[in-house]
């Protein structure tokens, strides 16, 4: 009988032992990081405090999922505790004051809310998402008081200068050589056009509300950003625009941004890195075009926000 009770027992304890094992495995089993998605954007953090905050800006047409899709950043953020926030926010090719104000204390809210760290976020932001996040960062920066002054910024392949924006997509239309094209240049002379008129008419206009305007050199909207990390990715594949554009070099984004990279050397701004890249331009369906997120190199990018 002291023999089947002292079984017994050995089992309960072994079996306590298992559950005890068992309980330990499933707390380890967390996930390290937590995601939180409504209408406004979708973010995805390390429970613990991230080491950086990312602020993802889209094209024209993408929202937080778009991103995602096309920009492989995750995997790299979550090697290394960073933050991503994918914004539903596009479709924008210059901000209003007013729109630069509602912007910034929705980020402000974000990260409130969030918990999110602010001494060491960055933004970027694809094609026309670029442009806002030039023009959001350089109002952050000079209006600290919204608490979110980003230490850099980086543009990918962006239409930066609206007034040459305009007058390529008169080019456009006089060759008549591609459909997109054809398309994306008739909205623009209309968007642009109503807003700011014809650009060789009265540039000024252009220049309030442009991120850069080579004819006059004017860097207005950026001039909060001297001790700023700045990185300016674009491939100028002269080629592809060629063949399936017709377009000339100087109709380029790539054109625009190395000039605009030159000038703010020039003027002191000396954190600023001009990055050409050559084949990278992917979209996440194998279609080759060198107006992509994946021109970014995700490692490359990690470490320019986690150097000291």
């Amino acid at each position: 009988m002291k023999q089947l009770l002292s079984v017994v027992m050995v089992l309960v304890v072994l079996a306590s032992c298992k559950n005890g094992s068992n309980e330990k495995n499933d707390d380890s089993s967390e996930p390290e990081y937590r995601e939180v998605t409504n209408e406004g954007y979708s973010l995805i953090t390390p429970i613990k405090k991230a080491g950086a905050v990312l602020v993802l800006f889209g094209g024209y047409p993408e929202k937080a999922e778009d991103i995602k899709r096309e920009f492989k950043i995750l995997a790299a953020a979550k090697e290394n505790g960073i933050g991503v926030l994918f914004m539903n926010y596009s479709q924008k090719l210059w901000l209003e004051q007013s729109e630069k104000a509602q912007l910034a204390e929705q980020l402000k809210t974000i990260f409130e809310e969030n918990e999110l760290p602010v001494e060491n976020v960055y933004i970027g932001g694809f094609s026309s998402g670029g442009i806002v996040t030039l023009l959001i960062g350089d109002f952050i920066t000079e209006n600290s008081n919204y608490g979110i002054v980003p230490k850099g910024l980086f543009i990918v392949d962006s239409p930066i200068d609206l007034a040459e924006l305009y007058l390529a997509s008169e080019k456009n239309l006089e060759r008549n050589f591609s459909e997109p094209s054809v398309q994306e240049s008739t909205w623009l002379i209309e968007t642009l056009g109503q807003k700011f008129g014809h650009p060789n008419e009265d540039i000024s206009k252009y220049q309030e509300s442009s991120v850069f305007t080579l004819r006059t050199r004017s860097i207005l909207n950026l001039q909060n950003l001297r001790n700023t990390k700045i990185r300016l990715y674009t491939e100028p594949d002269t080629l592809w625009w060629k063949q399936n554009r017709m377009a000339d070099y100087e109709q380029m984004n790539a054109y625009h941004i190395k000039n605009l990279a030159e000038i703010l050397e020039k003027q002191g701004y000396n954190s600023v890195e001009y990055i050409p890249t050559v084949n990278r331009g992917y979209r996440a369906n194998g279609e080759r075009h060198p107006h992509s997120w994946a021109i970014v190199d995700q490692s490359g990018l990690v470490n320019w926000m986690l150097e000291k």
